[in-house]
């Protein structure tokens, strides 16, 4: 694995599971005011899902995988950056959980992509 995979792969899971912390806290009440570092970090999740994808496509990773990561990217950013005013009131607990799971998703699909073949063993070699 070339060395651009391996710290593409380490942010995407250092920022996801910071994420994870930050985002239960923030839902839980206890660190609101740390809300501008989870988007930065958020922020920093989704470029680090694009950097894979064009290691990817370098790597002639099939394009569905390569697409599939920067749409599902634009899906994290639009909904991170939005979920504050869809369905406001009672309700908001719901896009609450879907914003954890299409995040989830997200770094699930960057592994299960820097796992395809020419990436997870680097770029062929000539013989």
């Amino acid at each position: 694995m070339e060395p651009a995979v391996k710290i593409a792969r380490f942010t995407i899971r250092i920022a996801g599971s910071l994420q994870l912390i930050l985002g239960v806290l923030i839902w839980i009440g206890l660190l609101n005011t740390l809300l501008f570092v989870h988007i930065l970090i958020g922020v920093i999740l989704v470029i680090s899902l694009w950097v894979l994808a064009g290691l990817a496509v370098r790597a002639s990773v099939p394009r569905r995988w390569v697409n599939l990561l920067i749409t599902w990217g634009v899906v994290m950013l639009l909904l991170g950056l939005t979920q504050a005013l869809l369905l406001t009131g009672s309700a908001h607990w719901i896009i609450q959980v879907l914003h954890l799971l299409v995040g989830m998703t997200g770094i699930g699909l960057a592994e299960m992509t820097a796992r395809q073949p020419g990436l997870a063993q680097g770029p062929a070699r000539p013989a």
